[in-house]
């Protein structure tokens, strides 16, 4: 966290230093920076989020069903 603070001091004495038009493209490059740190989770729906969390839970418990199984039961709708 430290290391977080002295880079933040370091960009804090450089900006006074930059023209409007330089200050401008650093902003949009953090905030490019900052848009690909967004978690996918976030941008997920509720009912999303739901139904992964109980297929996590279904998977941790071994309710799985192996593809081979799931494969035999419905080849009849695969294509060929």
């Amino acid at each position: 966290m430290q290391t977080a603070r002295i880079i933040d001091r370091e960009i804090a004495q450089y900006l006074p230093r930059l023209s409007d038009q330089q200050k401008q493209a650093v902003l949009g490059v953090v905030k490019t920076f900052a848009a690909e740190q967004q978690d996918w989770w976030d941008e997920i729906g509720k009912e999303q989020q739901d139904a992964i969390d109980k297929s996590l839970t279904e998977m941790k418990a071994g309710k799985l069903t192996p593809q081979d199984t799931v494969m035999k039961k419905y080849k009849k709708w695969l294509k060929k």
